[in-house]
């Protein structure tokens, strides 16, 4: 009944990751990613994620498997998702949407900390 549908989806989804396999500058900025963070580990930082929408999901997903246990068994890396619902709607109503994450990165951000900013769509403004 679906299987059409489902078939042209997993396709769709098998010929992006290959045409993004081929481009090398994708390989390298994924690198170039992983060694900012683990430099910010190793000098005590933290990483701070955020997105809208199905995105925060994913950035709250991110801080998840890093603080948690992501393929093995391992200590925990610092990290936190800008997922407070009191915090957003504060901030949301006090100085606008658009300063969500920025307040909350000057108020618990540090010097050598990595943000993660997620958007799906590239669309967002904040």
């Amino acid at each position: 009944m679906y299987q059409d549908l489902i078939r042209n989806e997993l396709n769709e989804a098998a010929e992006t990751l290959a045409n993004f396999l081929q481009d090398e500058a994708n390989i390298h900025a994924i690198q170039r990613a992983a060694v900012l963070l683990a430099d910010s580990f190793k000098a005590g930082g933290k990483v701070l994620s955020c997105g809208n929408g199905g995105s925060h999901c994913d950035a709250m997903h991110f801080a998840e498997e890093l603080t948690g246990r992501y393929r093995e068994n391992r200590p925990g890396y610092p990290a936190i998702a800008i997922s407070d619902v009191s915090h957003l709607s504060c901030v949301s109503n006090d100085f606008g949407y658009e300063y969500v994450f920025s307040r909350y990165v000057e108020s618990v951000g540090r010097a050598g900390d990595v943000l993660l900013g997620i958007s799906t769509s590239g669309n967002s403004g904040n």
